[in-house]
């Protein structure tokens, strides 16, 4: 089944009296276990789009289903059960929380799903090595590097084991080989967890790497390009 289906997708965000279309009649599906990139210019309509895949935001037309699930139809407190099972979330600012640790970051989403402490334990220190970050388990994020701080994005929208991973720009404030090296890890984790992720990006080495290229302007899309699996890259070091 694949994780995300729209159909005929239409999506109006209104300024004071100032009807703006973001989406027009978008019809789309995500496969499963595939790195998938939206790419096009500033205001093409890249971040609606990953909005509405992320049950974040409704559609004015048309059916969104997410992991089988038809989110139109869903309360605003069922949408954010779903979120939190099914959906992991990664962002170019990390939006980690300052005053907790590497691990407690990681953490956090399994205290929220009421994970026994035991299986707790054990899921962040796997992520952690998964990551390379078992050594700054301790240290908050204004002690870590942005790609260390990237890591631990990647490694908390793991932690609920979710069906489907969300990127938005996740390479936009790392410089070029710290972004490579991000990439890889990325690629790296979605093979090992056999997860769908899906990234809005203008970075060409996101592009370069990713399965399936969507490509959108103007709030439509104008091609998608599917591609064979590329190998990762054998460092992920950041």
């Amino acid at each position: 089944m694949n994780p995300v289906v729209l159909k005929n997708v239409s999506k109006i965000y209104h300024l004071d009296a100032v009807a703006v279309p973001a989406l027009t009649d978008i019809n789309l599906e995500i496969r499963p276990n595939c790195f998938t990139v939206i790419s096009g210019p500033s205001g093409s309509g890249k971040t609606s789009l990953l909005n509405l895949i992320g049950c974040i935001d409704r559609p004015d037309q048309g059916e969104v289903i997410v992991a089988g699930q038809n989110i139109n139809s869903m309360s605003d407190d069922a949408l954010s059960d779903f979120r939190a099972q099914h959906l992991g979330f990664i962002f170019q600012n990390f939006n980690l929380l300052p005053v907790l640790s590497t691990y407690e970051n990681i953490e956090y989403p399994l205290l929220l799903s009421k994970m026994p402490a035991a299986e707790r334990k054990q899921r962040v220190l796997t992520l952690l090595d998964a990551v390379g970050l078992s050594d700054r388990a301790q240290n908050r994020p204004g002690q870590l590097s942005g790609g260390q701080r990237q890591r631990v994005a990647i490694a908390r929208a793991l932690a609920t084991s979710p069906r489907l991973v969300l990127a938005d720009e996740p390479t936009a404030n790392l410089d070029s080989q710290t972004g490579a090296a991000i990439i890889a890890l990325m690629r790296q984790m979605q093979r090992e967890h056999q997860v769908s992720f899906v990234f809005s990006s203008h970075d060409p080495q996101v592009q370069a790497e990713a399965d399936d290229a969507i490509f959108i302007r103007d709030g439509r899309i104008t091609h998608i390009e599917q591609r064979k699996p590329v190998v990762a890259a054998a460092g992920v070091s950041a």
